[in-house]
């Protein structure tokens, strides 16, 4: 466990700015919870979790704001993650490897915040907690704020108005009925050993819908970004899945770069050249499963894989699901 926990300024952008907007005396809250008044220009800075969440609970105390925690996630979007972490995301082939990304790097949100995914029947649970802050009063607040990026991360290959069936909180919370009527059909339960969100196991297979428009800033080195890169290999390695010719060194040159500039490239966005072809070898596989009655060992040779094995276990890394079972379910829409 970190001796300081920290979290980006990013997340008490939106209660300052509840606070704000009703008039209340967001500075002097602030300073009083030893945290610095001008945190607008500081929200990309990283700040003491704790005293953090003691703001947030002085702030709804004193303010008389009910369920404060729930009108500040209303407030947070995609975009208030950290720049790598998205772009990772957004060129996840599935909403399971977006998942796995976002668990690996969901230190870099909050120093203590650790993720997982845990299956629930034909269901699945992404999993948040701060560590060693079990029974603090204070966490519904961070809760709500772990759970709404499960959803935004979801949401951006199930669609802006997907819901989960289930919302968990560890706190002892029960959201007031006015955020409720915001959640529809959406169980709550409390005083769970972790927050989390659940989703059908079905959905763990969607493909992206946010990689097109993600448009983060070039390099400072001449020649392609390290985004352009990731988008000129997912349009080249196609045509050379079943030829033999994907190794790095040869794709490198095919695409006027070095080896280690190539490597270099994708490493500043957190992918390596695996996960580029990982990827582009699921999105022609998963193309031929859907729209094709090609055989699966047929379908495994024409994705670059030598052993249909492989290609099966590769295939339920991304998917969660068999090649014949992905088959099945796009078929049944």
């Amino acid at each position: 466990m970190a001796d300081i926990p920290l979290t980006r300024g990013q997340f008490l952008l939106p209660f300052v700015g509840i606070l704000d907007d009703i008039g209340a005396p967001t500075e002097t809250l602030l300073e009083r919870s030893r945290l610095p008044s001008s945190l607008v220009e500081k929200s990309d800075l990283y700040l003491p979790l704790l005293p953090a969440l003691r703001f947030v609970e002085t702030a709804q105390r004193t303010q008389g704001i009910e369920d404060f925690g729930f009108l500040a996630a209303q407030r947070l979007h995609f975009s208030h993650m950290r720049e790598k972490t998205r772009a990772l995301i957004a060129h996840s082939p599935t909403l399971l490897v977006a998942l796995r990304h976002a668990c690996h790097w969901a230190s870099r949100e909050d120093t203590i915040l650790s993720m997982w995914i845990e299956p629930d029947a034909d269901h699945v649970r992404v999993c948040s907690r701060l560590a060693g802050t079990g029974g603090l009063l204070h966490l519904k607040y961070a809760q709500w704020i772990q759970n709404i990026f499960s959803i935004h991360i979801i949401r951006q290959f199930a669609g802006p108005d997907w819901m989960p069936t289930a919302i968990g909180f560890e706190s002892s919370y029960t959201p007031s009925p006015a955020t409720r009527s915001c959640w529809p059909n959406v169980r709550f339960l409390s005083g769970q050993r972790a927050a989390w969100i659940s989703l059908p196991i079905t959905l763990l297979g969607l493909p992206s819908r946010s990689a097109a428009s993600f448009a983060p800033p070039h390099d400072n080195e001449d020649g392609p970004s390290a985004y352009d890169i990731v988008d000129l290999l997912k349009l080249m390695l196609p045509a050379y899945l079943d030829e033999g010719t994907t190794a790095l060194a040869d794709v490198a040159e095919i695409a006027g770069v070095s080896p280690r500039t190539l490597q270099r490239k994708l490493a500043n966005v957190g992918l390596s050249y695996s996960d580029i072809l990982g990827t582009v070898r699921y999105e022609h596989a998963s193309r031929l499963l859907r729209d094709t009655d090609c055989r699966i060992i047929d379908v495994a040779f024409a994705s670059g894989y030598t052993d249909p094995a492989h290609f099966s276990r590769a295939f339920r890394r991304m998917t969660g699901v068999t090649p014949r079972r992905f088959r099945e379910q796009s078929r049944l829409g």
